[in-house]
């Protein structure tokens, strides 16, 4: 939409006044003219003339001396012409002429004063239109930013979530797997040191051990002097893997009270105790008979 400049409007007012005056100046001077046209001037013809009478036949006369010629006539001045019309200029206007004409020019006045007011109104309106418009488009832009950011960041935490819920998932797997494994290989081990351990106790290597252990509690054995001959006791040990003894616990037995504290003695004096000669074969509770020597 184009926007009338305050230049442009004055000029159009100032070619229209020039228009309108000389339209008027025109029908003025013809006005004039058709008034003060001078009449045309009727033409006068100059002729010369000899009348001659004819008479009858004569007889010619002698021949006289020549005579001379009369004077030609002088030619008839010519009519001086009429003098040009003086320019008085058009009529001066009559008061009637003179308050239309001052009527006119104000209406013409008020009429681009109007013109002028609209156009302004116009030109203000459309400022605040387009303003209005530029805020808007400015909004609806920012607001469409917003969303885009917004779109932006929701995606980028929905990747990352996905993203630490991938590797989480990945990170348990693993886990999960390595647990396994281990379990794996536990079960294996456990298995091999079975079945190496049901091999050692079929070859007599695990009797052999008790064997060790149940000679080293007698040795530190001291009989009590209500012990009698022939004492037989069952002995239970709790050690850790280096043969140190942690409780002792007497069962079935043919002896008594003192009998029995003297032998939970003597195992705690054995400590440690001889260590498994295969760690396959090692029992953390081990139990043997104690059977002293008489």
């Amino acid at each position: 939409m184009s926007i009338e400049h305050k230049s442009d409007r004055w000029i159009s007012v100032i070619q229209s006044v020039v228009l309108h005056g000389l339209v008027v100046g025109a029908l003025a001077y013809g006005f004039y003219a058709y008034k003060h046209k001078p009449a045309a001037p009727s033409p006068t013809l100059a002729v010369e003339a000899n009348v001659v009478e004819q008479k009858s036949a004569a007889p010619a006369p002698a021949p006289k001396a020549q005579e001379p010629p009369p004077p030609e006539p002088a030619p008839p001045e010519p009519e001086p012409e009429p003098p040009p019309p003086e320019d008085v200029g058009p009529p001066a206007p009559t008061p009637e002429e003179i308050q239309k004409r001052e009527q006119a020019e104000r209406e013409e006045q008020q009429k681009q004063e109007q013109l002028k007011r609209e156009a302004e109104e116009r030109v203000a309106l459309e400022r605040r239109q387009a303003e209005e418009k530029a805020a808007a488009e400015a909004k609806a832009r920012a607001e469409e930013e917003r969303k885009r950011k917004a779109a932006e960041a929701k995606a980028a935490e929905e990747r990352r979530a996905a993203e630490a819920k991938r590797k989480a998932e990945e990170q348990r797997k693993a886990q999960l797997a390595r647990e396994q494994a281990q379990r794996d290989a536990e079960l294996r081990r456990t298995l091999e040191a079975e079945e190496r351990a049901n091999q050692l106790r079929s070859s007599g290597v695990v009797a052999n051990w008790v064997s060790q252990i149940a000679a080293r509690v007698t040795r530190a054995w001291i009989r009590p002097a209500s012990a009698r001959p022939g004492i037989d006791c069952v002995v239970r040990v709790t050690q850790t893997p280096g043969g140190e003894v942690t409780a002792v616990s007497v069962g079935q037995c043919n002896g008594d009270a003192a009998v029995r504290a003297s032998i939970a003695d003597a195992v705690y004096r054995a400590s440690p105790l001889p260590p498994a000669p295969d760690p396959a074969i090692f029992e953390r509770e081990l139990v043997f008979n104690f059977k002293p020597a008489d």
